[in-house]
């Protein structure tokens, strides 16, 4: 690295209870299976450079899902177990929007972004198209299912509506960091040209709920480690996670509230099954990412994999509280199956980038690919713990002599 050498020695103490001015900017437009990132109101130049970030299995994702059912789901008739009251408690929440006011820039930004060099200047463009195609993701979800819940529940619409605001005004501030990089994303050619990935209602509740709850203690333990080690603050963005995370939190709190309104997801074999599935792939896909970007978190003073370790420990003692099973990560073999699972993709990476023929590649990624499932598997069937605060099993009344 350029400015900060790589200083893995360096760990944070976590608790145990988240160049100069330039006329043109370069344009990062996404192909159909290229990473996304929105764009800001400052608009590239029409004769800029045009980037493509190439897509992996880890690359951020949009997300669809059954529209239909997810109407039925919340239509108060058909759905008795919906609180609305609670619902009502949320929307007043998000009516407040505590952050309207917070993402406001300051000339720190600019300044900041000029004294990156090298390999770190390369990092943070990398976090900001990759942060910005996760919040923006979560905007086009959230606004298509305001949308088509008007007229069913429109408590519940609106703060998907709300949350889409929310998402769009992270996605939109990260995008403006990028113009500090000289780059502009152009968000019209995302929305149109990018994959989108189906998700049946359950999982989009399942999963979205560990996006928003791992996103908190992603933010909060990055922005709790520089105020307590300014010498790393290198970009003022961070200084915003304190607040940004409570949006991520009460996303999360409202996503738990759907899924309590909703019982058969939590309350039974399935639900247990489904849950600590969905819990191993948002853990595991962290944990890959970050090992495949040491550099960044070495550059803001964290040792990559125990800030991982922290993350999913604390994410998972959330998430014990509304899944009905999670997966035993504080069980030290759970971290050495994930540090194997980091080993065989590095090798898969690298045959990747190999000069071999494809079919030669392929023949070699063969076996490292059964090794990686392997692991997952084994990952996935270690004895789980039993969890979920909330009883939402219907019982048959018995009489009692």
């Amino acid at each position: 690295m350029a400015l900060v050498k790589p200083i893995s020695n360096v760990t944070p103490k976590f608790g145990s209870p988240r160049m100069g001015s330039y006329s043109k900017f370069s344009t990062i437009r996404m192909s159909a299976t290229a990473t996304p990132p929105p764009s800001t109101s400052t608009k590239p130049s029409k004769k800029a450079n045009k980037n493509v970030i190439k897509e992996s299995l880890l690359t951020p994702r949009f997300y669809t899902t059954d529209f239909d059912e997810m109407e039925t789901l919340f239509n108060t008739e058909i759905n008795k177990n919906l609180n609305q009251e609670e619902f009502e408690a949320l929307l007043q929440e998000f009516k407040t929007d505590y952050n309207q006011t917070h993402f406001v820039r300051n000339k720190e930004f600019k300044e900041a972004a000029d004294k990156l060099e090298g390999s770190l200047r390369q990092i943070f463009v990398e976090f900001l198209e990759r942060s910005c195609t996760a919040e923006f993701s979560g905007f086009l979800l959230y606004k298509e299912l305001g949308r088509r819940l008007k007229k069913t529940n429109p408590v519940v619409a609106e703060i998907f509506s709300l949350m889409s605001r929310d998402e769009a005004r992270h996605a939109g501030f990260l995008n403006k960091g990028l113009s500090d990089f000289n780059l502009a994303l152009d968000l019209g050619f995302l929305t149109k040209a990018r994959k989108y990935t189906f998700f049946k209602p359950k999982f989009i509740f399942y999963a979205t709920y560990l996006s928003e709850k791992i996103g908190y203690w992603r933010y909060i333990t990055i922005y709790r480690h520089l105020k307590a080690n300014p010498e790393y603050q290198c970009y003022p963005i961070f200084k915003y996670f304190e607040n940004w995370c409570q949006d991520e939190n009460r996303h999360g709190d409202f996503f738990s509230a759907l899924m309590k309104a909703q019982p058969q997801f939590l309350n039974d074999w399935k639900a247990k099954l489904w849950s600590r599935f969905f819990c191993l792939s948002v853990y595991v896909t962290m944990y890959l990412n970050d090992c495949q970007r040491t550099d960044f978190y070495e550059g803001i003073g964290l040792n990559t994999k125990e800030f991982d370790m922290h993350v999913i420990i604390e994410t998972n003692r959330t998430t014990a509280r509304i899944f009905p099973a999670v997966l035993d990560v504080e069980n030290p073999e759970f971290k050495r199956k994930l540090d194997r699972m980091v080993e065989i993709n590095q090798k898969i990476l690298a045959i990747g980038e190999s000069d071999d023929l494809q079919l030669v590649k392929n023949l070699k990624r063969i076996p490292l690919v059964a090794a990686l499932v392997s692991e997952l598997l084994a990952a996935y069937l270690m004895p789980p713990i039993e969890s979920g605060s909330v009883d939402l099993a219907e019982f048959e009344p018995q009489l009692v002599y």
